[in-house]
């Protein structure tokens, strides 16, 4: 197993463990709203609201990659179009004469 895989796996039980030892009912307030939940419940909603809030902030750079990805294929499509037509005009091409009898 990959270490990160173990790490993960002793985390998710560190934090189902906290939720079953504190089954107590909280009241959670943000802006005008309020309800009740359980310890658990909140982790998983911070944990969740973490996650999305990462995958956000590295959604730009994925597609600036992404860009930059198609610009540079289109560029090497380019050069190797151009290099096949310089290796046909070199083929059809004679040797130049060097001006020494043979």
């Amino acid at each position: 197993m990959k270490f990160s895989m173990i790490v993960l796996i002793v985390l998710l039980a560190v934090v189902a463990a906290f939720g079953l030892q504190n089954p107590g009912e909280y009241t959670v307030r943000f802006l005008h709203l309020s309800w009740v939940t359980s310890m658990l419940g909140v982790i998983v909603a911070s944990f969740a609201a973490g996650v999305l809030g990462g995958w956000l902030a590295g959604l730009s750079g994925f597609f600036r990659r992404r860009s930059e990805g198609a610009a540079a294929s289109r560029r090497i499509r380019d050069l190797e179009a151009e290099v096949g037509e310089l290796k046909k005009i070199l083929q059809n091409s004679t040797p130049p004469s060097t001006g020494k009898a043979q």
